[in-house]
């Protein structure tokens, strides 16, 4: 009898002292599969919306949901600059009208752009007649952003990116009569105004969220415009002086910051014949040696 109480206890005992273990391995097991979850989304982004990964092409249209909530969480903006050049919406071309589908940031050639969110490289290519060189990456959120007219990439296609890693330099490549970033935010190959989720002014993203409806993203896109128009345009100045001044202030920080990315077979030497420079101008700003071997893909400041 004294054996058939015991054994239960024991039993009991056991399974107390194993609760805790259990709980602990679940907690790891959860972790685990996070971090399982979080690397499969980023290498498949947004699957449940885009039956297809294709570096062929940079945007085509397929079946838009009816509403989509599109997270803004952990972003990143694309260039510190504040300047928008020219909104999304009708543009009049002598007498033709197209249609900009995204918004034209103004950046130098040589300005860091960087990823808006983590997500994977999809496109890298160059269109003489249209983006020049340019990427379109896919994140996990849903969207697609493609950034236009650079004069470099830094990363490539099918490459895991995180918000805010550097992507490319800014460009005048492409159609494109400046200096500028083209920023698009799209959705199932549809393109979304960037001024709905990103805030250039004030560097921030509009809200936590943005909740797609495809019955009305179109009015939502006009309305924003017109709240930019009034509300967001910067104060002129009547002080000829003043914009003088301006204007030298940003001819300074194009000249001042160039950078150069190491091709295959490329030396220090070759690098400064070729941008103009000393070899001791490339070492200094780069805290590099001159005996030391560059590699390819590798961003080199030279002014």
């Amino acid at each position: 009898m004294l054996m058939l109480v015991s054994a239960p206890v024991a039993a009991q005992d056991l399974l107390a002292r194993q609760a805790p273990v259990d709980r602990r391995m679940r907690a790891v097991d959860t972790l685990a599969l996070k971090t399982v979850i979080e690397r499969e989304s980023l290498q498949n982004p947004a699957s449940q919306l885009y039956e297809d990964w294709d570096n062929t092409y940079a945007h085509k249209q397929t079946e838009l949901p009816d509403s989509f909530r599109i997270s803004l969480k952990n972003f990143c903006m694309p260039t510190t600059s504040r300047v928008i050049t020219s909104e999304m919406g009708m543009r009049k071309l002598g007498r033709m009208r197209r249609m900009h589908k995204g918004l034209d940031v103004k950046v130098y050639i040589g300005d860091t752009i960087r990823a808006a969110f983590s997500g994977k490289v999809r496109v890298k290519r160059y269109e003489a007649r249209g983006y020049g060189k340019f990427l379109v990456i896919r994140h996990p959120n849903g969207l697609e952003t493609i950034y236009g007219h650079m004069s470099d990439w830094l990363v490539d296609e099918n490459e895991t990116v995180k918000a805010g890693q550097p992507i490319g330099l800014g460009g005048n490549t492409g159609r494109s009569t400046g200096s500028h970033l083209h920023f698009e935010t799209r959705l199932c190959g549809v393109a979304l105004n960037p001024a709905l989720l990103f805030d250039f002014v004030n560097q921030d993203v509009t809200a936590d969220y943005y909740m797609f409806r495809k019955s009305n993203y179109e009015d939502e896109s006009v309305a924003v415009n017109k709240t930019i128009r009034l509300e967001g345009a910067p104060e002129e100045t009547e002080n000829v002086e003043e914009q003088k001044e301006i204007a030298e202030s940003e001819v300074r920080q194009y000249t001042e910051t160039r950078y150069h990315k190491v091709k295959s077979g490329e030396t220090l030497y070759g690098i400064a014949k070729r941008r103009g420079v000393t070899v001791e101008q490339l070492c200094k700003l780069n805290h590099l040696t001159r005996d030391v071997k560059v590699r390819p893909g590798q961003i080199l400041r030279y002014s």
